[in-house]
């Protein structure tokens, strides 16, 4: 009996299963319900503030289209230059209300979770949906920053830092769950791979970053 539990234990294609049955003590410490509770806080208060400072930043340039945001370093780095874009906008509205509201969101259903909330199957698909439509939102703003405008936002790249763990932690937490549904290889492979993940994506932002403003970096961009 002892040799078949430490087996278990020791197995991660069993920390898959229903939701509200799960063992916690099957999934990688980060997985837990408090430790993922708190990467949710930290990840949407960091994106709730970055997206609150472009709010006060966007408000100032609507009064006055010659203010000069806070984080307008030079002609590549400057949020202002950022906001007077279409890309800026793309529902009719400042962009940043979306990221008010959304973190929003996670804040509240990390505090829940602390509390000892717990949330249906249900919950988990629509948080997966809010965040991975996010994410995919997130990742076309990246883009546009940098292949279009050729212009880059301190503060929206603060919301991008925070997006990719958020992103990648949901979903891995919804598979090791049962939520989403999975083959034990993937769940085996995706519940020890996490941080791993986000690293890749975070060299792979900062990679596209510096080939794409290689010329600033090089000194060969005139300015």
């Amino acid at each position: 009996m002892t040799s078949t539990a430490r087996g278990n234990r020791a197995n991660p294609s069993t920390i898959s299963g229903d939701d509200a049955t799960v063992d916690q003590s099957l999934l990688p410490k980060i997985l837990r319900d408090k430790p993922f509770a708190w990467l949710l806080l930290v990840t949407g208060i960091i994106g709730w503030l970055a997206s609150g400072a472009l709010v006060l930043e966007k408000l100032e340039v609507l009064k006055d289209p010659n203010h000069v945001t806070v984080c307008d370093v030079n002609p590549w780095v400057s949020c202002g230059t950022v906001m007077q874009t279409p890309q800026s906008s793309v529902f009719g509205f400042p962009n940043m209300f979306i990221g008010i509201v959304a973190f929003a969101v996670i804040i509240t259903t990390a505090m829940g979770i602390l509390a000892g909330a717990k949330y249906s199957r249900g919950y988990w698909l629509g948080l997966q949906a809010g965040v991975t439509l996010g994410f995919v939102f997130v990742v076309w703003l990246w883009s546009q920053a940098l292949y279009v405008i050729h212009v880059l936002c301190p503060f929206c790249m603060v919301v991008w830092a925070a997006m990719i763990p958020m992103f990648v932690f949901v979903t891995i937490r919804n598979i090791t769950h049962g939520v989403i549904k999975a083959p034990p290889a993937l769940t085996r492979l995706l519940a020890g791979s996490g941080w791993a993940i986000v690293a890749l994506l975070y060299v792979a932002v900062i990679a596209t970053i510096f080939f794409a403003f290689i010329h600033v970096f090089a000194g060969t961009s005139g300015y």
